[in-house]
């Protein structure tokens, strides 16, 4: 059988196929790793501690597709029972940054709770910038947050 018989008869089912081969490949090698919450922070001990605490890996949990490192087993089951309480605002992106609605990096040790809600900075200058008017700014950023970037 001459090469042109076999590649006519059989190519389109072995192309679409192959297509489906590598497309699924390419699935499963582009599957997102989970991103590491507030760089191994413990998001609990900022209300129980009053300071920020490193995490271990000893104990961790998974929520909004980030995995949350605690410093203790009571800290981890407190936010499993309840992440919305202990969570930073903003999946833990800048408070100040989100103002002017961007997404930035935090520093963990930049921090405030206001109403119960934990803030994160990405630097102290700004952390300046946004307690001048912690109020404003958070309902800036709260618009922002839910036009551009929640649910994503």
């Amino acid at each position: 059988m001459k090469l042109w018989t076999v590649l006519a008869k059989y190519s389109p089912p072995i192309f679409v196929v192959l297509l489906i081969l590598i497309s699924f490949g390419k699935n499963i090698a582009m599957a997102a790793e989970p991103e590491i919450a507030i760089k191994k922070y413990d998001p609990v001990a900022y209300f129980t501690e009053s300071k920020a605490v490193h995490g271990t890996d000893a104990y961790t949990f998974s929520y909004h597709d980030m995995i949350w490192y605690f410093s203790s087993q009571k800290n981890r089951d407190l936010f499993a029972a309840d992440p919305q309480a202990y969570a930073p605002q903003y999946d833990g992106y800048c408070a100040w940054a989100m103002t002017e609605s961007r997404l930035a990096i935090t520093d963990p040790e930049v921090w405030k709770i206001v109403d119960g809600k934990l803030y994160l900075n990405c630097s102290r200058a700004a952390y300046e910038k946004w307690i001048r008017d912690i109020p404003s700014h958070i309902k800036m950023a709260d618009r922002i947050w839910a036009e551009k970037y929640a649910g994503k």
